[in-house]
């Protein structure tokens, strides 16, 4: 998974926040989205999560648990401040507005583009859309509310198999023993 970095999810925070401030629908709870999905998918397709950040089930969805201390502290330091306003449905938005430009320089080209990319997707799809989405993932699922969701969920599928994955299954496991293997 790789060590929390708690400036890496800060400087990934203002990233975010600067990406999709054109966006009506950015608040906490679209940050929090982007953030999982990037960092979940990142330790899927590169083997790494981008912040190490720790994600817990919430009713709405996954949330880093580290995500409100490092919005604290960028305030604190003046690199971004947080504006709530009414929205939508007698909702409150909460909307992190960077103070100044992130810096991208700990992060590879290829983690960029993974969050450039869950961004893009998410991006005009509303905090109820997101979340929604966020609870199809395998992870969210299994975990209990509260419980922390362990990245390895990442590596795990809901599509239901196919006869082709079941008859490899079973090529792999008579290829290897298994079904013959007695504890």
């Amino acid at each position: 998974m790789g060590a929390f970095d708690s400036q890496r999810l800060k400087e990934l925070m203002l990233y975010v926040s600067e990406r999709l401030f054109d966006d009506p629908s950015f608040g906490a709870v679209k940050l929090n989205k982007v953030l999982y999905f990037s960092d979940f998918i990142a330790y899927s397709s590169l083997g790494h999560s981008i912040t190490g950040a720790t994600y817990q089930k919430l009713k709405n969805g996954p949330a880093a648990r580290q995500l409100l201390p490092a919005q604290h502290e960028l305030q604190t330091e003046h690199a971004a401040e947080v504006v709530e306003s009414a929205y939508f449905g007698g909702y409150t938005q909460k909307r992190l507005i960077p103070q100044r430009k992130a810096e991208l320089s700990s992060f590879s080209a290829d983690e960029i583009a993974l969050v450039d990319e869950v961004i893009e997707d998410l991006r005009g799809r509303s905090a109820s859309e997101v979340s929604d989405l966020s609870h199809r993932a395998v992870g969210w699922q299994i975990a209990e509310i509260g419980e922390d969701i362990p990245y390895e969920t990442a590596l795990l599928s809901d599509d239901p198999l196919t006869m082709e994955d079941v008859e490899r299954a079973r090529e792999l496991a008579s290829e290897h023993g298994w079904l013959d293997a007695h504890p």
